[in-house]
């Protein structure tokens, strides 16, 4: 058996299968909530992602091929785009049936994130930069009106042989801001991941702003947890990094 640990899940494969117990509480409900939302959900996608079955501690599924991303082309932006274009049409109301997290309650738990942020980050920040911080979280989190993975990333995106074989790590998914999703693959991936996502996805300009200013609020996450863990270093390196994005 091989362990696996992150943040909101203990984690272990046997044989084919991953499997994955809640690390807090407040993880159980969205965890099993996986089981119900990514079976209905999987078959309205281009790109294959985990189908979840319960388990007594948790969930588990089979693993999917290939390795976390490193580098690709336009093709695979135009993977992403497709897939992210699917994703985002999908019926909203019919997702929270499912087991997303509805707007209201995404809302409000963003909310109290927001609200440390502005009472114990701001602060830390020199005094000029303070009203465009502030500004910064008063501009996230007002749009949500798809469902979203909420957490896309190169850590979740599997490739094999220069394809994507999968989208992992579904726990966070919400109705919420579909430019949240677009934050990696348009500030994040390389030029040509981004010029293939563009070509098929086509976001607003609005949509890119937007994507922008989730990708400069990154790095408050790491001072917060930093914070709440008591580790110095990681504080002050999240801070250098806001300071870089304002």
């Amino acid at each position: 058996m091989t362990i696996l640990e992150g943040w909101d899940s203990h984690a272990w494969i046997e044989g084919a299968w991953i499997h994955r117990a809640p690390r807090r509480p407040e993880v159980g409900p969205r965890l099993l909530a996986e089981a119900t939302l990514l079976p209905w959900l999987a078959p309205q996608l281009p790109l294959p992602v985990p189908v979840p079955e319960l388990t007594d501690d948790g969930v588990r599924h089979l693993m999917l091929p290939g390795a976390p991303f490193t580098d690709g082309g336009t093709a695979i932006g135009r993977e992403l785009g497709a897939f992210l274009k699917a994703l985002h049409a999908v019926d909203t109301a019919e997702a929270v049936a499912h087991g997303a997290l509805d707007a209201a309650t995404a809302t409000a738990d963003k909310s109290v994130v927001l609200a440390e942020f502005r009472d114990q980050i701001v602060p830390l920040l020199p005094e000029e930069v303070r009203t465009t911080a502030t500004e910064l979280l008063g501009r996230v989190a007002q749009v949500r009106t798809s469902l979203i993975h909420c957490d896309l990333g190169p850590d979740h995106v599997l490739m094999t042989d220069d394809r994507i074989t999968g989208i992992i790590d579904w726990t966070d998914a919400l109705i919420g801001d579909p430019a949240l999703d677009l934050c990696w693959p348009l500030d994040g991936a390389p030029a040509a991941v981004r010029a293939g996502l563009i070509e098929v996805y086509q976001p607003t300009p609005d949509q890119v702003e937007r994507a922008h200013d989730w990708a400069s609020l990154s790095p408050w996450y790491g001072v917060h947890r930093g914070l709440l863990l008591d580790l110095p270093d990681d504080v002050d390196t999240g801070l250098r990094e806001i300071l870089a994005r304002l």
